[in-house]
């Protein structure tokens, strides 16, 4: 399968990595799907709620793959594009000009390229 776009193709990289990773340290991979499972499920917080966390954190660590991946994540989880960038927008206070760029470039290309992928 090839990627129709930028965004798709980072996600499909990291699927190949983490299957990749997998395969060579099966129960260390089991141990972090297991906890980072446990931690996105619907609880006092929202799985959306979660998302918004993930990707401000995402935003503020500068982990341009997790930025993608929770993008997406927001928006599976019935984010709007508002409520996206203002998540951005408070990450960009703690995280200044860094998680700034980082938002008005790589997150608003995966809405737009996600976004896409759905049509």
């Amino acid at each position: 399968m090839e990627a129709r776009n930028i965004t798709e193709e980072a996600l499909m990289d990291y699927k190949t990595g983490i299957g990749n990773f997998t395969k060579k340290m099966p129960k260390l991979a089991e141990l972090y799907n297991s906890f980072t499972e446990e931690c996105f499920k619907e609880g006092k917080l929202s799985q959306k709620q979660k998302q918004l966390i993930a990707l401000a954190v995402s935003l503020y660590a500068q982990d341009e793959y997790c930025i993608i991946y929770h993008t997406k994540g927001c928006i599976d989880q019935g984010c709007s594009e508002e409520e996206i960038l203002e998540a951005v927008g408070v990450t960009a206070a703690f995280g200044g000009g860094a998680a700034m760029s980082q938002a008005v470039t790589l997150v608003q290309e995966s809405i737009q390229d996600l976004q896409e992928l759905k049509q």
